[in-house]
């Protein structure tokens, strides 16, 4: 009998513990949604933006992403947020997608402007960059460390259309020999 109530009190210690972590770091973690005045933005594309992610102004979390959804007539990507009721935002401020580190999630980071005049609650930041595509970043840097516009076969390369060439000299070559004839 001594065993079961000591193996019970362990238990009941263990799950305290736990549900004493679990409080510590949703508390730490700020992963509850700010209250505060809805505004709104439109971005070309928002790849990785989830709802609940962060809005930030100088590293600082002054915000939360609520809704995500697509604008049908212009095709881009409507973000709603909201922002705490004691940051007033200049209406040029400058919403940017970005992310924590090289893997980490993805946020706003707002940059506020030097205007006079502020958003009104329910308004829209004009002024938006889209987040990096970290796929094409990674193209750009290899693309640039091969050399650039050099051709793979190591031939001169068809002049660029802005020192005179002709379009028949832009023939692809297919099998990788010469072009057609005209």
């Amino acid at each position: 009998m001594n065993r079961n109530l000591l193996e019970t009190v362990m238990g009941a210690v263990v799950i305290v513990v736990a549900v004493i972590f679990l409080v510590f770091a949703y508390h730490s973690a700020e992963l509850r949604t700010t209250a505060g005045y809805p505004l709104s933005a439109k971005f070309d594309h928002i790849d990785g933006v989830r709802d609940g992610a962060d809005v930030r102004l100088s590293g600082i979390k002054v915000g939360s992403i609520v809704a995500t959804s697509l604008d049908p007539k212009t095709f881009q990507a409507v973000v709603k947020l909201t922002i705490d009721d004691a940051v007033k935002l200049p209406v040029d401020t400058i919403a940017t997608i970005t992310q924590n580190g090289l893997l980490g999630d993805q946020y706003m980071s707002l940059v506020p402007g030097a205007s006079d005049k502020m958003v009104a609650a329910g308004g829209e930041l004009s002024y938006t960059q889209s987040a990096p595509s970290l796929m094409s970043l990674f193209g750009q840097a290899v693309f640039s460390m091969s050399g650039g516009n050099k051709p793979a076969d190591g031939g001169a390369g068809a002049p660029a259309p802005s020192q005179g060439a002709a379009s028949s000299n832009l023939v692809p070559k297919l099998d990788g020999g010469t072009p057609p004839a005209k």
